[in-house]
């Protein structure tokens, strides 16, 4: 039996970019577009008949903005995994929460990374992009409170750099010639070391405390 088509609802307010949206995703011989919404509402109720595999949402929409549809949709709707995607500076953006979402990509891509991003959430993984991380970074330099954390390991501390990269945990496993499995128990003890409950935050508290550092 062939695999499953990627179904995916977009949701963005303005009619041209929604378009141009589900015309590059339709291109996708595994994608199936199941519908669009112009509103967060509207995303967030159509979700509940159509059940798409993503949700991608634009940030800013009038009835309800992205972040807060995907909230609602992951702790209503179990089976969508959600993609904020927003033409607005990280600056601005509410990346404490990220959260409430599986990912997070600026407009400004190309078709081969969203298309990525995409599969990568479908998959069962976050997508954060470089430019979202050093963003984070950024903000949070300040914000540093000198806690004692345990040490991690060399093995913990390279899997963490590449955590804070878009590579999926297959190809962390495949970089560092390990098992998927094997690199999944190592994030595991990550995520209790640093106490977070996810990938995203565990990233953000290494790069607060100066556990990993990315390249410029």
């Amino acid at each position: 039996m062939p695999p499953r088509n990627i179904r995916i609802l977009v949701a963005d307010d303005h009619a041209v970019i929604r378009k141009g949206l589900c015309l590059v995703l339709g291109q996708e011989p595994d994608f199936e577009v199941v519908g669009e919404a112009g509103t967060g509402a509207d995303a967030y109720n159509m979700c509940f008949d159509l059940v798409p595999d993503v949700c991608l949402l634009d940030w800013r929409m009038p009835r309800m903005d992205g972040f807060e549809a995907s909230r609602l949709i992951r702790r209503d709707i179990a089976m969508t995994r959600t993609l904020i995607i927003t033409a607005a500076s990280l600056d601005d953006c509410p990346l404490d929460q990220l959260e409430w979402t599986n990912g997070l990509i600026h407009k400004d891509t190309t078709p081969a990374t969203l298309v990525h991003a995409i599969r990568t959430v479908a998959a069962g993984e976050n997508y954060f992009g470089p430019h979202v991380t050093q963003t984070l970074l950024q903000r949070n330099k300040e914000k540093a409170r000198a806690v004692e954390l345990p040490q991690l390991s060399q093995r913990e501390q390279e899997i963490l750099m590449l955590m804070a990269t878009p590579a999926t945990y297959r190809e962390i496993a495949n970089q560092l010639i390990l098992s998927e499995s094997t690199v999944r128990t190592y994030v595991k003890r990550i995520f209790a070391k640093l106490d977070q409950p996810n990938r995203t935050q565990a990233v953000m508290t290494a790069l607060r405390h100066g556990l990993i550092e990315l390249d410029p």
